[in-house]
């Protein structure tokens, strides 16, 4: 479960109430590990899951830092600069921040460690430098944290980023973080070997692909504002529906809801340890023959707790699902880029040597793998 679901912190979906998003988030033996953020709701995000692991069973804690909502100014739908901008800090500083930002982070919660502390949506700097990962290493060795772990985001790519982190510093990266789900293989996907020979062990997020997946987003569908979906491509609701359509009569033969096809083809690749799909509750729809139910949030955490303990999906189905699903260059990707413009920003850079040398490495084609309407080959 992650604490950006609830409707409360990431302005998308119907905002519920404390209570209700607390019993959500409390671990229990079929969900038991939870996820949160320093940066949502600026540490209430915090505060609410520590109320959901007070006096909870055996459970996994993952904390994220990165942000710097304590010295940097909000830059709007950008939300807050990462503590590597050099107009807050050095890399002499880097260290000092991230052992402050987790000790505060676990004083909200109310507890001592992290199972697992995620560095979360690292700029170039982050993905790179030595000073960040020992300033990371450092805080497990001080026991404020179990093992390591890279959460890019919230966007699509950092595909060369990843897995050139992985090569400087795998040795201390026990997980990692990517957006996949049948109808977004594309970039996430191609990380996935080199996770697996790295060893890193992968959380993927967006499982549920914007809502499409609950089965409670269709055609004539109306986001709330300022909902985040409303900046993807024109005509993603009607396009996921149409997949949907298709790919529900392999789900139907196993019994499940697209919801759980979705979690399961996200497992049958060996990287993949753990899938956190985004629960909120749906608006309803302004034409009300175009949505007739909405789930509750219950309802989705219920199919998750219900997921198969032993994935039924054959070989051929994942492949079958991930051809209906194809989305390669159907988007300009977040970090480096063939689309950049060959300036820096903090989520978007040019491809350099060193990232082209993986690119070369991993046998990934720039122009035709990772560029904005890139030629689509699902035969593999």
């Amino acid at each position: 479960m992650g604490a950006w679901s609830g409707g409360r912190f990431m302005h998308f979906g119907v905002e519920i109430d404390e209570q209700r998003l607390v019993e959500l988030l409390t671990p229990d033996t079929d969900i038991s590990t939870v996820i949160t953020a320093d940066v949502y709701g600026v540490g209430e995000a915090d505060k609410l899951v520590g109320k959901a692991v007070a006096g909870a069973g055996e459970h996994c804690l993952v904390g994220a830092v990165g942000h710097d909502f304590y010295n940097g100014s909000r830059q709007g739908a950008k939300g807050f600069p990462r503590f590597t901008d050099p107009a807050l800090r050095g890399e002499d500083g880097y260290a000092d921040y991230l052992r402050m930002a987790t000790e505060r982070s676990l004083e909200r919660i109310g507890v001592d460690r992290f199972d697992l502390l995620m560095l979360h949506n690292p700029d170039r700097t982050g993905f790179t430098s030595e000073a960040v990962w020992q300033g990371m290493v450092a805080i497990k060795e001080a026991g404020l944290a179990d093992s390591l772990g890279v959460a890019p985001g919230p966007a699509n790519g950092f595909t060369l980023d990843m897995i050139d982190c992985f090569d400087r510093f795998g040795d201390v990266i026990d997980w990692a973080m990517v957006i996949l789900n049948p109808f977004e293989p594309w970039p996430g996907e191609l990380v996935l070997p080199a996770a697996e020979r790295a060893g890193v062990k992968l959380i993927t997020r967006v499982v549920d692909f914007g809502g499409i997946f609950h089965d409670d987003v269709a055609p004539g569908h109306e986001f709330v504002e300022r909902d985040h979906r409303q900046f993807r491509p024109e005509g993603w609701v009607e396009d996921g529906h149409d997949r949907l359509v298709r790919a529900r009569e392999i789900a139907d033969r196993h019994g499940l809801t697209p919801l759980q096809l979705a979690c399961l083809w996200n497992l049958s690749h060996p990287a993949v340890e753990c899938v956190v799909p985004t629960l909120i509750e749906e608006p309803n729809a302004a034409d009300s023959t175009a949505v007739s139910t909405t789930k509750s949030i219950e309802q989705k955490r219920a199919e998750l707790a219900e997921l198969p303990a032993i994935n039924p999906l054959t070989i051929e189905e994942v492949r079958a699902v991930r051809e209906i699903g194809d989305n390669t260059g159907s988007m300009v990707l977040k970090g480096g880029s063939p689309d950049n413009d060959g300036s820096v920003h903090p989520d978007n850079w040019p491809i350099d040597e060193r990232l082209a040398a993986v690119a070369d490495e991993w046998e990934i084609d720039v122009a035709s793998q990772l560029a904005k309407d890139a030629p689509v080959d699902v035969s593999t």
